[in-house]
Order: C-alpha cells, then structure tokens, then sequence
C-alpha cells in the first residue's frame, strides 16, 4: 500500500502502490512547465506572466557570460532578475553580480559567450573538469563514509605583490555548508602551506585572479596549484574583484551574530579579505542567489591552531587516501570511521589532516572518549539519537540561500528541507535526554548548549503549521506523500482541495490497474518511481504470456530477469493529471512554508550550534567504538615521546594476526634515534606507526599501546622510501632532495621528523654525505626525529652527539632444511644498538648465483674498508665521559619535571641513576682501545 498522508490531512490517502527505491524528493523530474510563476509569497498566475530568467550575456541586460566549464544538460540557466526573498524585508546585502566577468581554463559549451569580457586563458592550457551549480537540492542521509569524496568546495586564493609576495589570502566556502573560512600567511617559494591547505580543502573549484596567468607573466603560484590539482576546475576574475574594502563589508553583513568575534582577527587580513570578496560575488553568480543577511558562519583560521602535516606526509602515512588506491579504506580514516552523519565524517576527516596542538583541548575531548567507555547506557543512548541525524550542515546551506529565480525543484526543495528541520528539533530533547546524566565538562556544555529555548520556539511555529507526524521517511513516493499533506488543514482551503483532487487521481490508477488485471488476468501491481511517475510492474515468466507478449495497450516495456515494466497511454495521461496536481499542492504548500521560514529566521541560527555538538558527539563515539574493537590506551601529554608495546593501527586493521609491538622513547636529551635494519624488517612500518600514534592522540582518540605519553607537535614531516626509491635516477633523487629541504626549512622546536632511506637515489658517498650533513642540520634543533638508514657509517655520529640513539631491528639466521643456505627469519622487534647485519649485501649474494671467487673477493674488500672507517670513529675516554654526564644531566631533567614517585621509590631510582652514570665513565687511565 502507498504511505497515506499525515492523519487529518484533507482529502483522502493515495490509493494502493508499490515503489521503487528512489532518494526523497523526486518526482518532478521531466515534469511540464507549470501554468504559473513559482514566484516567492505570489499568487498563481497565468502561463503568459511564466518566465523562465534570461542567460547572462543575452539581450535581458545581463552582463557577459562566466568563459568556465561547461555545466552541463543537467545544470540551470543562471537566472537574470532577483526574486523577492521570503525572508520578508530583509534584502540582499551584495548588489547583483551579472555584470562579473570570469575567464576559466575549461572548455566553454553551452554558454553564450557573447561579450566575454576578458580573453580565455592562453592556449595549451590542460582542460579541466567542470561541476555543476548546487541549487534547489535537499538534504539527504547520504553515506558517511562518502560524505567527504563528493567535492562542493570552493576556494578563492590572491597573492600580494612586489614586497607583498609570499603573503597568501585564501577564503573557502562548501556550497553543502554555510560557513566562511579565511586563512592568510606567509609562504616560501614553494607555496607548501597553500598545497597543503588546498589538499585538505578538496576544492572542486578554485577561483584566482586573472593577472596571475596572464600571457608571459604567470606567477608561479599559479603554476605550482595547476600542477597539483589536475582536476579541478579554475576559474579565473578580475583583479579588481579581489577588494579587501568589499570583502570586509561583506563579513559584517553576511556573518551571524554568534561569530561576530571573527571581526577582531579579520580586520588587518587584507589578503583574505579580498579573497573572500572575489568568492562570495562568485559563488553568488554561479548559484543564482544570495545569502541572506546575518545567516553564514565565519572564521579565520590561523596555522596556530593546529599541527601542520605537509600533502606529502599525509600521502605517506595513508591518512585519508590509501597509496594503491584511492578507494581503499586501509588509511588511518578508515581505522577510526564509524560515525553516522556526513558532518561526523567530515570533521573526523579534517581533524586527521590538522589534528590539535592544544594539550587542554585534547584532554577534554579524551575525557568524553572515557566516559563513553566507561558508561553503555551513554555510549549507546547518544549512538542511537546521532544515527537520526540528517546532514544539518547542509540543511543550514540550503536554508540561508535565497533564489534570484524559482524554479519546481526549488519549491521542492524548501518543503523537503522544512521537514527535516522539523525532523532535527523533534531530535534536541532525546539528545539532551542522553547527555543529562553526563559527567565530563564538555558533555556538559553540549547539555547546556542544548537548552536554548530557540529550539523550542522555532519547533512550535513549525508544529503550528505542519502535521504532527509529517516526518523525513526514505523512499520517493513515501516523502512526496509527506511533502503533500505537510501543511495542516484548514489553513488554505484550496490547498485542501487540490490535496483532495491528487488523492482521487492516484486512486484512480490503482483502480485502473486492478482493472487492467481482471481484464487480462495477469499479475499487474502499481509502482512508482521519480523518473517515470506511477507505472505497471509484473513477475511473470514470459511463456505463461498468449504468444510470448503483452497486450498492445502496453507500451514502454521494459524486462529485467522476469520482472516487466510498462504503461500505457491511460496511465501517461493520467499521470500527467498527478502531476499537474501536485504542483498546485507544492504552490500552494511552498507558499505556507516561505511564511513560515521568514517567521523563524530570525531563531534559526541555533541550528549552527546543534550542528557542530552532533558533528562532535559523532567523532567522539566513533573514537570510542573504535577502541572497544582493539585494546587502545588513553594518551598523556608531557614532554616526553614515549610509547611502551605500541603497534600499527592500520596494519591491524588488515593482517591476520596482531603486529608485532615496540617500544619507542625519544626526549629532550635523547630526541635523534637513528635506526637500521635489513630490508623488510619493519622499519619503515615503525616509523609510519610512531607518527599515526601521534595523530590519534592529538585529536582525542585512544592510541594502540599499553602505555604512551607525547610531546605535542607543532608539524609532522615524514619522508617515506618508497620501493621504487631503490632505483638510482634523477627524477627520485630530486624529489627526495625537495622534500629535505621542505623539512630542513620548516622544523622547529616542537617538531616530530621522521626521515627513511634518505639518499638513495645517488651514489653512496654522495648519499652518506647528504645524510650526515641533514643529520647535523637536524641534531641542532629540540625536534624529535628517527632517521632510518641503510648507510651505517651515520651510525657512529652518536660518538660527536649525545643526544643521538642508534636502535635496530633483529634478524635472525635459520639454516634451510633443504641444504647448509642460511635464510633470515624477521623478528620485527626493535632493539638498542646498531644492527649487525652489516653486510646484507653480500648474504644476498651468496644464495645467488655469484660465483664463489667473486663473493669472496668481495668479502675481503668489504672488511678491509670496514676496519679502516672504524678506526678513524672510535671514541676516546673523554668523549665518553662527556656523554655519560649528558644523559645522567638530561634524566635528572626529566626526573624533575614529570617524576611521580614516592620518597623511598625516588631515592632508589637516583641511585640506580647514579650506578649507570658510573658504570658508563671510563677507568682512570684506561685507553680508548682497552675500552
């Protein structure tokens, strides 16, 4: 049977149908041109006041049209005349801007290009791909999981110039999400923070000025973002656009009140200021609306906020996007995703990608993860209302846009997206129901946060109005029919007619149906889907048919397996009577709604704040959920990196069996680990693991360990060999040498380094000086940096720097069964000291087919070099005893700042100290070779 019609409703329910699996809110598609304007708070009007808006560029006296990608069939013309806002008097705050002239990179199809205002792009130039506006659409319960991929990004990005160069304005908006985010800083010549910021953004479209790729002068930021997003669209204004004075004018008129502090951090940003400008006129071009006064979310985001992780690193450590493939879930995102909502995803993402530096920020978020897993009752009263949840972000998008020209999809999409805000207060009480009995200070504020009687009053102007149990539902026929009997009765007589005519006719083609049944004695049942309306569907096999075919009324016949699909010429027209129908019920609803929404604007603003605790509720249960399928720990925060049995969370993910676990310390008096090994055992895991634990623990999850405390870090470099590093050419050997440098002139202090297989992509020396020079470069600063190599000469560099380590990892010889070959075995187990595995070369050349002579040789040419390096890198007494007093000097340091021992436990410890200190002194007199 067909969802009836919320109880009350006029008129009676649709008669019986079946339906199809189709997203809410379809239905109008392929529809016939309405007998009225859809015009904001109008009445119906005749065909010949209908208007479908003009194209920019045409005759109407809009300005040129945008030379970009080609939007395609699907997309809409751009509008030309503003529509009323349904947001009473309030009007736009941005004149119209019909008049802008963009350039783009992209193939020009479709569009009008008559009086295109600046010339294209100069020829040769890649072409990219192209998007179309987001408009009229509805917030759906799309996937979680792929909320992110689906980009909707874009992103406006102005350089100053002469003395100004290297300082860098960016504004981003999600066409999904109704929030401004500004950024400006200083780059170097390599513009690494802005690929950085971008890769993070995902933009599916960025905008720049056109005098930076003008012929013969592109500026090579320009050059470096084209080259690092093939795919994405530019789009290219004029510079007089990007106006800092403009920008600013916009900010106060568009950001809401509850972040008007945004003001104070954004008023000497003249960089993204003017960015934000060239961005929103854009954006409003594109959309064919504006935002309405006071109704977006601004924030400046600066790079003090959070740790910086280079696009590199983030490839290298699999951290959103796995390295053999981009759908892959094998990343640290896939590890720790079991939100229920998009904005859950969404945060959880860009947490990943700049995780926190803010230890007490940190510790509350870890306080939530730990009453969650200490109380069911909480952990699965939140997951059970969070899961209820629609994309609020996007329903804030959709909400704050005001349409220059309305259109059937846009009516559409304000009655669907009335009934999810309806659906989202009706979800505030069973939210603060879960959180009441909470304990932690943030759950507490969300509790608090919570109680905002706007909450309350706009739910009551929406309940005044829309029926009680008209509700989001899945299924298109299922939410049409919630879309229909939405508004009570009684409140517009003729909306209770129409309802009652669209009743009658879709119990009509049931009944025709079951007509056509009886006449041909066949198992007809109706169906319905967006794209083809109401239909006739039947499971039969196709030898029970007279002759092997269905009766010539039937048409538009369609066979999947035994299962036909058809119409006929009755069943079109009367469809075409539904149709006809339900736009006068969405007319007319759409009407009652525009009222409504211009009464609750003013309130709706809460839902900015509804939508960051559930995106946040939801990040900190999927943190939670992901602990109780594995034993991860709570972090502590000190000076200290140290991890006790830590082990690689996405290689537990998909091995068979438990990694192996290690142990990791690096401080201040000890912060270099140099680590070596035989290939393939282990250490590059090692190193993607110490860094992926460091994430975790800085955006308030749990860490796989059975102990660890961490230095916050300021950046996290990584530079992970890759297998075809192993090949000696140019191309490697270069991008080995950018990436140093990015980490050599980034680092500071209160950076995490994490350098692997430096230097081979050239010859050995060459290799082992480039390593020892960047080692010494790095032993300079406070960093903590674990540097594996192959090159063991760089092992000895502790006898010049106390603060360096050497640790390897273990190995062990097993002899065939077959025959007297040795085999090693990896134990994957790291250990204090240099390995000794020295010469792994040449015991890969003895299972070989080398000659014995050769091997031989080969051997003694090795020992004989060997002898002599290490003669020229023993250590003398004093060097040792200078060592010996740093480490005892740097332990006492630490015994200092973090010892939570008792007296007794204390005393005892600094005697052990002491006996080290003593233990590691050279004898008096004693020689550096009896040593």
């Amino acid at each position: 049977m067909a969802e009836r019609g919320p109880r009350g409703a006029a008129g009676r329910a649709p008669g019986s149908a079946s339906r199809d699996s189709c997203p809410p809110g379809g239905g109008g598609r392929g529809a016939p041109t309405p007998r009225y304007t859809l015009g904001l708070l109008q009445t119906p009007r005749s065909a010949a006041g209908s208007s479908g808006g003009a194209r920019p560029g045409s005759s109407s006296g809009e300005g040129p049209a945008p030379r970009r990608a080609a939007r395609g069939s699907g997309g809409r013309p751009l509008g030309s005349g503003r529509a009323e806002s349904y947001f009473g008097d309030k009007s736009s705050c941005v004149e119209n801007t019909s008049a802008l002239n963009l350039t783009s990179s992209s193939s020009v199809r479709g569009l009008s290009s008559a009086g295109a205002g600046k010339a294209p792009l100069p020829s040769g130039r890649p072409v990219f791909r192209s998007h179309t506006p987001l408009m009229g659409y509805s917030v759906t319960s799309s996937s979680a999981v792929s909320s992110h991929s689906a980009a909707s990004v874009i992103v406006a990005v102005v350089e100053g110039r002469g003395l100004a160069r290297g300082e860098v304005g960016m504004a981003s908006i999600d066409l999904k999400n109704p929030e401004v985010i500004l950024s400006q800083f200083a780059d170097n010549t390599t513009y690494a923070k802005v690929i950085t910021k971008l890769k993070i953004l995902t933009p599916l479209e960025i905008v720049m000025s056109n005098t930076a790729c003008d012929a013969g002068s592109t500026t090579k930021l320009f050059s470096l973002i084209t080259e690092h997003f093939k795919n994405v669209a530019f789009t290219t204004v004029q510079r007089k656009y990007f106006n800092e004075t403009k920008g600013l004018e916009y900010i106060e008129q568009l950001c809401a009140s509850e972040f008007s502090t945004v003001f104070m951090e954004i008023q000497s940003k003249y960089y993204c200021l003017a960015a934000a400008a060239a961005l929103l006129k854009y954006v409003e071009f594109i959309q064919n609306s504006v935002y309405a006064p006071e109704s977006l979310q601004v924030c400046f985001q600066g790079r003090e906020k959070t740790a910086m992780i280079d696009s590199s690193s983030a490839q290298n450590l699999d951290l959103v996007i796995n390295n053999r493939g981009s759908r892959n879930s094998h990343t640290l995102f896939g590890v720790l995703n079991y939100t229920k909502t998009p904005g859950g995803s969404r945060r959880l993402r860009s947490n990943i990608l700049e995780p926190l530096v803010d230890a007490e920020t940190i510790n509350m978020r870890l306080d939530c993860v730990q009453e969650l897993l200490q109380d069911e009752e909480l952990f699965f009263g939140l997951q059970t209302v969070i899961s209820k949840f629609l994309d609020t972000e996007q329903l804030l998008s959709v909400l704050v846009q005001i349409p220059k020209q309305d259109t059937v999809k846009t009516v559409e999409s304000k009655i669907t997206n009335l009934i999810y805000v309806k659906h989202t207060l009706e979800l505030v009480e069973p939210l603060k129901a879960a959180l009441r009995s909470c304990n932690t200070r943030l759950l507490k504020a969300y509790y608090s946060s919570l109680e905002d009687t706007r909450f309350r009053i706009i739910l009551e102007k929406i309940t005044a109005v829309i029926n009680d149990d008209t509700r989001y539902t899945k299924g298109c026929l299922s939410m049409r029919t919630q879309k229909c009997y939405a508004v009570k009765p009684n409140i517009n007589e003729f909306l209770d007619i129409a309802r009652r005519t669209y009743t009658e006719i879709v119990d009509d083609i049931a009944g025709m149906i079951t007509q056509l049944a009886e006449k041909y004695n066949l198992p007809l049942k109706t169906s319905f889907s967006s794209a083809r309306g109401f239909f006739i569907q039947m499971n039969v096999d196709c030898s029970t048919l007279p002759n092997g075919q269905l009766p010539s009324e039937f048409t538009k016949i369609t066979k999947m397996k035994n299962t036909y699909s058809f119409t006929s010429a009755d069943l079109i027209k009367m469809n075409e009577r539904c149709q006809e129908s339900l736009r006068e019920i969405y007319h007319m609803t759409y009407l009652i709604v525009c009222k409504l929404l211009n009464e609750i604007y003013d309130h709706i603003h809460c839902l900015y704040k509804l939508s960051d605790i559930v995106s946040m509720l939801d990040m900190l249960l999927s943190f939670a959920h992901a602990c109780t399928l594995s034993d991860y720990v709570r972090p502590e925060f000190t000076d200290t990196l140290a991890i006790k049995q830590g082990w690689h969370p996405i290689l537990e993910k998909i091995a068979v069996e438990k990694p192996v676990s290690n142990n990791t310390y690096l401080t201040e008096g000890n912060n270099f680990v140099i680590i070596t090994g035989p290939n393939m055992s282990g250490k590059s895991t090692y190193l993607k693991q110490i860094a992926l634990c460091q994430i975790m623990a800085q955006i308030g999850s749990y860490v796989p360990a059975e102990y660890c405390s961490f230095r916050i870090a300021e950046q996290i470099f990584t530079r992970i060999g890759m297998d075809d590093d192993i090949e000696t050419n140019a191309s490697t050997f270069m991008k080995e040498m950018k990436e140093i440098t990015y980490i050599i002139q980034n680092a500071n202090d209160k950076s995490l380094i994490i350098i692997d297989e430096l230097g081979r992509g050239t010859s050995a020396e060459e290799g082992i000086g480039i390593c020892y020079a960047a080692c010494e470069y790095l032993l300079n600063l406070k960093a903590f940096t674990l540097f594996a190599t192959h090159f063991l000469e760089l092992c000895h560099i502790d006898a010049l720097y106390p603060n360096v380590e050497n640790c390897h990892f273990e190995v062990q010889h097993v002899r065939s069964s077959a025959g007297n070959k040795e085999k090693i075995a990896y134990t994957y187990t790291l250990s204090k000291g240099y390995t000794e595995e020295k010469n792994y070369g040449l015991k890969a050349a003895e299972v070989s087919s080398l000659p014995s002579s050769v091997i031989l040789d080969a051997k003694e040419i090795t020992n004989h070099i060997a002898k002599q390096i290490l003669h020229r890198q023993k250590s003398t007494p004093e060097m040792m005893k200078q060592r010996a007093v740093y480490h005892l000097a740097m332990r006492l340091v630490q015994t200092a700042r973090n010892s939570r021992l008792d007296p007794d436990s204390l005393r005892v410890y600094l005697k052990g100290l002491k006996k080290k200190y003593e233990a590691s002194c050279p004898a008096p007199g004693q020689n550096d070779e009896q040593k």
